[in-house]
């Protein structure tokens, strides 16, 4: 039955808004780039206010008015107000923990290429007799793992020592941290943190050799620093370098709620941060902790961190577009469930658009999670996050690495994407109002899932009271996608579960509609192409080799749908390319229903009521 959601249908229409006054010129599905920084000349910053110049070796003491007489980006950090913009000369600047309150704007001086570093290079060293090398250091970052992190479950894979912040670099090259002296080869270090000695295993002559130094690189804080007070505006910063900090690169600060929150009571501290064409990489935690509405991240590489990269939090109206997210948990970090983008904590409207998201097969590629409103994640490309590989257990989706994973919140568009060899590409948890179209899977499982976890004496406290009750978590629908399992992809295309404990409590789908898809198996397998719950049988749930075996089973669902199985004919424009366009000779390429006008728009169509299977018109 359909739910009529007042709510949703009015802040649905915001989403709208925002995403057409944000998209000019729009293009459908993944654009295939430019994705992460463009090199750029820049032009002087257009502003009331003064300009500051700083370069890698200003003067402190210089009023940095001038190109020719630079002051340092501490000082200009020190001086500026509201308006002031920060130009910066190309070079490697090792700073850190430097504090903003005032909307100012930082970049390049022409195409220059500023670098802000958290390193020191540290230049003595000691040779051991036991093939190792050591230097005195001072600055540490020792750290352990948050309360709720599980040591009888995961402290045989993953020591404490990896919780530290420290990193070490040699000649750029990221080593991973060890337990003891013995364990330290030529791609890893130890440190004594009595002694404050680091150690090393491979030589440091002629090398570069560089080790944490700063926490951070930049805080926009909402205290009063440098004798004034907040302005409560984001700065906006671009074309600028940020790399080996031992915590985060950049926080935004703001209210956390530890709690059910209005929208109104958060996200209101700092507003308008811009971030573009930045790269974020080497950050032992995070690449940035971001508070505030109207934040904007595009054009950015977000790269090599931990245990995760955009960490977006209690916010309102967020668009991150065209950045590449990609390397994230290189420290393999177990029990911490990393993913590349958190949009965490009650956010609402947050829009995940043309994103590149590769390469992580440690990670979580994009997670929505606690008390998220109206989420859209449109026309990404996910490729590779988690690992097929990994063992699918059709009871319960969870631990997985999911390319787009929705958990305990309410209301998703996730349309015009790209799923590719993806331990799971979509896994919507504990939800409602999950609108799943025109998506491309290949090698990676659609998941539903539902469980008994309540606001009730949750592991988390009050987390689940953020997002849909159990008896609400429905809603969702599932329509015109394509799902196509390639030779030895050996797991069910689409799945749903519910805890056991429900079956009785919980008698109708999850979905409210599920039709027109395509599902594709190159070649045989023994595993079932659909489980589907709640229904009669074991853990009330069923398996089907065919959505007509579920047509079957409900009539409410499947019946346009269709399946082709051990097929080697027609398909995909080019595969080994990446392109995913469907031929016309596909014999499936004609089943779909009409796009709905409010997805169409927020997918970037030019025209409405347009019918194709999967992210791309058919050529």
């Amino acid at each position: 039955m359909k739910r009529f959601n007042p709510v949703r249908t009015a802040t649905l229409f915001s989403v709208i808004a925002l995403f057409a006054l944000c998209s000019l010129p729009v293009i459908a599905q993944p654009s295939g780039g430019p994705y992460g920084p463009i090199q750029k000349t820049y032009e002087l910053p257009q502003t009331a206010g003064k300009i500051y110049y700083v370069a890698p070796d200003g003067n402190a003491e210089a009023a940095g008015d001038t190109l020719e007489a630079p002051t340092t980006i501490e000082s200009a950090v020190e001086r500026v107000v509201t308006g002031d913009a920060i130009v910066m000369r190309g070079g490697t600047y090792r700073t850190g923990d430097l504090k903003l309150n005032q909307a100012v704007t930082i970049q390049p001086y022409k195409d220059e290429q500023p670098i802000l570093k958290g390193t020191f290079v540290a230049g003595q060293w000691n040779s051991q007799r036991n093939g190792l090398w050591t230097t005195s250091w001072s600055r540490f970052f020792a750290s352990k793992p948050d309360d709720w992190w599980s040591r009888e479950r995961f402290g045989n894979e993953t020591p404490l020592h990896k919780f530290n912040n420290d990193m070490v670099f040699v000649d750029g090259r990221f080593l991973q941290s060890a337990g003891w002296p013995g364990e330290v080869d030529e791609n890893s270090f130890y440190i004594d943190y009595d002694a404050k000695l680091v150690y090393i295993g491979v030589d440091p002559t002629d090398k570069l050799v560089e080790i944490t130094a700063y926490d951070s690189a930049l805080t926009q804080t909402t205290n009063k620093v440098h004798g004034k007070n907040a302005d409560g505006k984001g700065p906006t910063i671009r074309g600028i370098t940020f790399t080996q900090y031992a915590y985060r690169a950049i926080e935004i600060e703001g209210k956390y709620p530890e709690g059910p929150s209005p929208e109104a009571e958060h996200g209101k501290d700092i507003i308008g941060t811009t971030f573009e064409n930045c790269a974020i990489t080497y950050c032992s935690r995070v690449a940035g902790y971001f508070k505030g509405d109207n934040l904007v991240i595009r054009n950015c590489l977000i790269s090599d961190t931990s245990t995760e990269g955009i960490y977006v939090i209690a916010s309102a109206d967020i668009l991150l577009e065209k950045n590449i997210l990609r390397r994230n948990n290189i420290e393999n970090i177990t029990g911490y469930y990393p993913a590349a983008v958190k949009i965490f904590n009650q956010c609402y409207r947050a829009v995940c658009r043309d994103n590149l998201v590769t390469d992580l097969p440690n990670s979580n590629g994009i997670w929505y999670d606690v008390g998220e409103v109206d989420g859209v994640v449109v026309d990404n490309w996910f490729q590779d996050v988690g690992q097929v590989s990994r063992t699918f257990t059709k009871e319960h989706f969870w631990p997985s690495s999911n390319a787009f994973f929705f958990e305990i919140s309410k209301g998703a568009t996730v349309a015009g994407n790209i799923f590719v060899n993806c331990d799971q590409g979509v896994f919507i948890l504990n939800s409602n109002n999950a609108k799943v179209y025109n998506n491309t899977f290949v090698n990676s499982t659609a998941c539903f899932g539902r469980t008994a976890r309540s606001a009730v004496g949750d592991h988390f406290g009050w987390h689940p009271a953020t997002g849909p009750d159990v008896d609400e978590r429905y809603g969702h629908e599932f329509v015109n996608n394509l799902m196509v399992g390639e030779e030895h992809f050996n797991r069910p295309l689409l799945a749903f579960s519910q805890q056991s404990s429900l079956c009785g409590q919980l008698t109708e789908p999850q979905v409210d509609k599920l039709d027109y898809n395509v599902y594709v198996r190159r070649s045989q397998t023994s595993r079932p192409l659909i489980y589907w719950s709640p229904t009669k049988g074991e853990n009330c749930q069923a398996a089907f080799n065919s959505p007509k075996e579920l047509n079957e089973r409900d009539s409410k669902f499947a019946a346009n749908s269709v399946h082709y199985s051990n097929y080697n004919g027609p398909m995909f424009a080019g595969i080994e390319l990446g392109r995913y366009q469907l031929l016309k000779e596909f014999p499936g390429a004609g089943t779909a229903t009409q796009i709905p006008a409010d997805i169409g728009i927020l997918m970037g169509l030019a025209d409405s009521g347009q019918k194709f299977i999967g992210a791309y018109p058919v050529d």
